[in-house]
């Protein structure tokens, strides 16, 4: 009796014994994050399909401590340097060594210290160490975002642990590119990761948009806990919400031009 399998039946068989190891990914994007900060990766793994993966680098320049502990208002010097050569321009390079389709920068508050046209120059930057895959960042991607959501009044709420001068300088660089800011604050709950929970945020997105009258509400810092809420605040509230994690998937996808369905996570994706 001939017991010798054909290629066919050999792969059937591993078809049926193998699991799957993570390879058959159609895409893979790439995040630098801040040191200690698991809020973007985890956040970005949340949203997407299982044709995405999601691989980060971290960049250690960050107003965080171990363990994801932070002071109330983080200092602004981490803030600046994480823009700074030769940092991120090496993070990117190292990143940009793996097989990745698109890299995101995971950082807002860099963008608001040096404006739109420092973000821009950032991006032309690190070209060259990117092997030519697209570099999307946060309030680049947040500028296309709201032009495709066709945003009139704009509202920016951002973490409890941006002081009023990080907050003045995010609402002077959407001012700069070019949209009506309504209303920008630090989210009024208590400072640290830990204590944004989706029902709290809610309630304070709430409350900002019936006193400013916003049709978009942009809720910034990539570590602030937020895209779990964007369907409740869209459906519930009749406003358009995006987020610092959401738009920097939304843009690399963009940037690829891959034809992936997001559903649950905003009218962005539509």
């Amino acid at each position: 009796m001939n017991t010798m399998q054909t290629p066919v039946q050999i792969e059937k068989n591993a078809a049926a014994l193998f699991r799957p190891d993570g390879w058959n990914r159609l895409i893979r994007i790439g995040a630098v994050v801040p040191h200690a900060d698991v809020g973007p990766e985890s956040e970005l793994q949340a949203m997407v399909t299982d044709e995405i993966t999601i691989h980060g680098s971290r960049l250690y320049f960050s107003a965080m401590r171990a363990g994801g502990e932070m002071d109330e208002k983080i200092p602004h010097d981490p803030v600046a340097m994480f823009a700074l050569p030769p940092y991120v321009d090496e993070a990117v390079e190292s990143l940009a060594a793996s097989p990745l389709d698109a890299l995101c920068l995971a950082f807002t508050s860099s963008a608001y210290k040096h404006g739109p046209d420092g973000e821009r120059a950032l991006i032309e930057r690190l070209r060259p160490r990117s092997r030519d895959i697209p570099i999307v960042s946060t309030c680049l991607s947040a500028e296309r975002a709201l032009v495709q959501l066709n945003t009139k009044r704009l509202a920016i709420i951002n973490p409890p642990w941006f002081d009023a001068d990080l907050d003045g300088l995010g609402a002077d660089y959407f001012e700069q590119a070019g949209f009506r800011v309504v209303h920008h604050a630090p989210c009024g709950l208590q400072s640290g990761q830990k204590y944004i929970t989706p029902q709290s945020l809610y309630n304070w997105i709430e409350k900002v948009v019936a006193k400013s009258n916003a049709d978009t509400v942009f809720v910034a810092g990539n570590g602030q806990r937020s895209v779990g809420i964007i369907d409740a605040v869209e459906k519930t509230l009749g406003i358009s919400m995006i987020t610092s994690n959401q738009v920097i998937l939304w843009d690399a996808l963009r940037s690829i031009n891959a034809s992936v369905e997001i559903k649950g996570y905003g009218k962005l994706f539509r």
